[in-house]
């Protein structure tokens, strides 16, 4: 089991989390790495929680299946355990793990936060949507609060759980 952990300072913000329903799935994308040759596949991959995909020789569904193509080793398959866990505000700011997932023959080595993220004001509960995190930080007023609101410092980091 892995899995993917943030730290970021949060100022007048809370449950930092992805847009992921099964009308609007999050496409969670990865650098992916062969545990058996340890090739890095060239271009990032997409992952979502409600896709399934079958596994050659009927061995189940998962929700990203895989071939090294150096290697050419057995499929390799990895699966979401389960829905993202909001990202709460602290002080200092700490890891908190946002997903976990299921590895097997491979390994994801980096995280690209693209996608539509959600946050909620931490005094005010405004709900702040579109939330863009590809660029770094983020910036944002918070009109009942009257207040600057903002995400900085994102570290993503994917541990074995």
């Amino acid at each position: 089991m892995y899995s993917l952990a943030l730290t970021a300072e949060l100022a007048g913000v809370t449950n930092l989390r992805p847009v992921d329903t099964e009308d609007a799935p999050f496409w969670y994308t990865f650098k992916v790495q062969c545990t058996s040759c340890r090739e890095t596949h060239a271009n990032w991959v997409g992952v979502n929680r409600f896709e399934q995909n079958e596994m050659s020789g009927s061995r189940g569904e998962a929700n990203f299946v895989w071939k090294c193509k150096n290697c050419k080793q057995r499929e390799s398959t990895a699966t979401i355990k389960a829905a993202a866990k909001p990202y709460e505000q602290a002080e200092p700011a700490k890891a908190q793990n946002i997903i976990e997932f299921d590895c097997r023959g491979l390994e994801f080595t980096e995280f690209k936060p693209e996608g539509e993220w959600l946050a909620d004001g931490l005094e005010s509960n405004t709900k702040f949507t579109s939330i863009d995190l590809t660029e770094g930080d983020w910036f944002d007023y918070d009109e009942k609060a009257g207040e600057e609101v903002s995400i900085q410092g994102q570290k993503w980091e994917i541990r074995r759980a």
